[in-house]
This record gives structure tokens, sequence and C-alpha cells, in this order.
């Protein structure tokens, strides 16, 4: 396998494959490539390491020269008049009235070829424009015409998370995005929800797509019959991030509960086998019958095992309400008639003062 290093020209850019030569390159330093372009100014992202031959573009381009001082003054130079060259061609554009909206220009390291990337509704007739970039640099001129993706990725921006673009920041190429994947994963297809800032499908709906596509796999069909450790029912939603499944678990008189199963709690079976299981829960009875017992604690209609210590620790909650309901009756019959006695004495004082008040006067 040959022996190759990685190069990225930008921050979010693909990562290319050069040969190392004898340079002792690690990752983080600056070199200076050839590439199809010409002698390129790039960082490395990965150091000297094998790589099959299937994952190399055949010609593989070398390493020049590992970048001086020189050479990074000559790439800041460079950015500085890719300043100038967007303030010259947006006045060209204009002065030719072209329907096209100039997005980035960009310098080869050797100022050999300009190229300008612009984004258009329509194709535009740009050959008038073409000669006068030319006469005006003295080089080499090339027009790209771009689409919104790649408008997004050059420009930047916050997305709908809050967080920087995934294209301006880690993305080295796109990949499709269909609005399958929305469906897969049970997001809402709303346009202004699944869109990103360019106005396409956001790239990343791709990212969980794998994950969704695995997990549906074990998914249950609504309102299919299935056997579950608590009883037969049948299958109400399934909860892919938790991996499990909701249930509607039949109850004896015609009562329900829905509760949650891992997928391999839960067993798919046939109509007859649901009916017959029905059957037997409404065999049961239900005055003794807890939501939360499980549904092997009945056997025949007989209570027996933690269903029937369920019922008698019900039977004792109860009896022991009931009491201290009985104990707050009378404490309350109690507090009320001292409360009666105490008025009663009261108005025997007030008269009796009164009318040993009345007899003491003499007339006279």
């Amino acid at each position: 396998m040959p022996i190759v290093t990685g190069v990225r020209f930008k921050s979010s850019g693909r990562t290319y494959f050069f040969d190392p030569k004898d340079f002792d390159i690690k990752s983080g330093d600056s070199v200076i490539v050839e590439t199809a372009r010409g002698l390129e100014f790039g960082d490395v992202v990965t150091g000297p390491r094998d790589v099959p031959e299937d994952q190399i573009i055949a010609p593989l381009k070398a390493v020049v020269r590992i970048a001086t001082d020189k050479d990074i003054e000559t790439l800041a130079e460079n950015k500085q008049k890719q300043a100038e060259a967007v303030s010259l061609c947006e006045k060209m554009i204009e002065k030719h009235d072209l329907p096209m909206k100039l997005i980035d220009v960009e310098f080869t390291f050797d100022r050999k070829k300009i190229l300008f990337y612009f984004t258009s509704d329509n194709r535009v007739d740009f050959r008038e424009l073409v000669k006068d970039l030319a006469g005006e640099f003295k080089t080499r001129i090339e027009l790209r015409q771009i689409g919104v993706r790649d408008e997004a990725k050059l420009l930047g921006g916050i997305g709908s998370c809050g967080r920087e673009l995934c294209c301006k920041t880690f993305l080295g190429d796109f990949t499709p995005v269909s609005i399958k994947m929305a469906k897969d994963q049970g997001i809402s297809l709303n346009p202004s929800k699944i869109s990103g800032v360019c106005g396409r499908l956001m790239c990343c709906l791709e990212y969980e797509h794998e994950f969704y596509r695995e997990a549906r796999r074990n998914l249950r069909k609504p309102n299919s019959p299935v056997m579950t450790p608590k009883g037969p029912g049948f299958v109400l939603d399934n909860l892919m991030l938790q991996e499990k499944c909701k249930v509607k678990v039949i109850l004896p008189g015609d009562n329900f509960e829905a509760v949650n199963f891992k997928y391999d709690e839960i067993k798919e079976i046939t109509e007859e086998e649901i009916e017959k299981e029905i059957e037997k829960v409404n065999s049961m009875p239900t005055n003794a019958l807890s939501f939360n017992n499980p549904y092997e604690t009945w056997d025949d209609g007989e209570i027996t095992g933690a269903a029937k210590k369920a019922r008698n620790n019900k039977n004792r909650n109860n009896g022991n309400r009931n009491n201290n309901n009985s104990t707050a009756n009378r404490s309350s019959d109690n507090t009320n008639n001292a409360s009666n006695n105490n008025k009663r004495n009261k108005k025997k004082r007030y008269y009796g003062k009164k009318q040993g008040g009345h007899n003491e006067r003499t007339p006279g």
C-alpha cells in the first residue's frame, strides 16, 4: 500500500492525498503541494500513513516543500488581493447588468489563476465579463456557477439548532438527503422545520438515519396482537429512541393498561391465540385484580400467590382508612359537644349575673 499524507486547503473542505516523499511531515504542518490548478498552500490533517489503492485518485501528486515564512506572507497577500478582486468584480457585474450574485473569489497560490464563484437562477452569458477581468488582472480567469448548498458552505451561518453550519465547520462532502429520511425518523414534514439556511433539506437528517433504519427492523405493527409478561394485548406505538413498544394490556372487566415493554419481552401471536387469551382474562374475577398484578398470578379464575396478597393488602388499607375516618368523626363530635357546652355555660353566667345585679338594687 502507498504511503500518503492528508492535506486540506480549507477548514471545512475535502481532504486530499499527496505523496510526502522524504519530508518529515506531521499533522498541523503547512505545505506547498502540486495540484491540477498549480501550486497550492494547504494544511496537513493526517501524517504519513498507508492507504489502500482504491481510496487514491490517480495520479498521486507530491508535496513540493514544507511552507516557509515567505510562503505564509504570500498567502496573506493573496487574501488581501481577494478582497480587492471582490469589489472590482461586483462593479463589473453591475456595469454589464448580469443576473448573478458573486459569492467568493479565490487566488491560486502562484497567482496564475483567479476563480470567481457566483450563483444565479439561470444560465449567464459572462463572456464580456471574463474579458474585462482578464484585462484588469492580467492572468487566467475562471467563473464557476455554484448551488445554494455550496453558497452556504462558503459564506457560513447559524443553523436552527443555534450552532454554526455543519457544512462550514466539519463536513467535507455533501451527502444526498431525501424526504424519506425525515419520514423514517418521524419528523414533521413542515418545510420550515426540515430545511436548512440554504433552503434544502438539512444535512443532519442523514446523521441518525442509519440508526433509525436498523431500529425499524424491531418495530411492531400498530394494533397487532402480542403476548407480554402482564398478559395479552395490542400494540399502540413504537418508541424507537427508547427501543421499547407501548402495548395496551387487556385486563378483566373490559379494563386495560398501557405499558411500555422492551422488544425482546413481547411475542407476536395470531388472532386466534389472542382471542383465547382474552377469554381467559375475562374469566378472572375483577374485584381483587390490581392493574399492577402480573398476569401469571391468576389461574382458572382463582386467586393465588401474589394476587391474594395484593387483595389482602388492599382490604387492610381500606380497613385502616375506615378506622381513621371513624376516629376522626368521633373526635369531631366530641369537639362539637364541648363547644356547645361552653356556649351554654357562658349564657348561664351572663344571665345569672344580670339577674343578681337586678335583685341587689333597692328602691329609693
